[in-house]
């Protein structure tokens, strides 16, 4: 399978990341390859903010997946350290290759690092093969989830 390198991401990884964000049915509707320039400019505020980690794994230097991690402190939980995984995707031909639970563990073992008591992610209802795969790693459905568009 190859050395695996997980690492944060740079501008030139951003073509990759988008590309990989576009590659399913969900994220062609709401994603475009087609101009980077609000991905750059977003790469921009995540990687000036300490508590954002975009990050790509790369195997024989070539980005293979990414996922974003953002470490949230708050006064709920006893003045609790939370982080959320937003974002995660595996190019298709990576997919079953166990790089997935790589990054999720990653993203937790940071998460543990980063005093984090807790680590959530949020899924959209259609994506059951996501959900049994993150019930295997440990998390539990606990919680109902809205969204406002705006």
């Amino acid at each position: 399978m190859g050395d695996l390198e997980i690492r944060a991401a740079v501008a030139d990884d951003i073509p990759a990341i988008v590309g990989m964000l576009a590659d399913d049915p969900l994220g062609a509707q709401r994603e475009s390859t087609d101009d980077l320039t609000p991905y750059l400019t977003a790469w921009e505020r995540l990687s000036s903010d300490p508590n954002q980690h975009l990050v790509v794994a790369l195997r024989e230097g070539r980005v293979v997946g990414t996922l974003q991690l953002t470490v949230i402190p708050g006064l709920s939980r006893k003045g609790a350290t939370r982080s959320i995984i937003e974002g995660v995707r595996i190019h298709t031909d990576e997919r079953g290759s166990g790089l997935g639970t790589e990054l999720i563990e990653w993203a937790v073992a940071e998460s543990r690092r980063q005093n984090c008591q807790l680590v959530q992610l949020t899924s959209d209802n259609t994506r059951t093969d996501a959900h049994r795969f993150y019930e295997r790693l440990g998390f539990t459905a606990s919680h109902v989830g809205f969204k406002l568009q705006l």
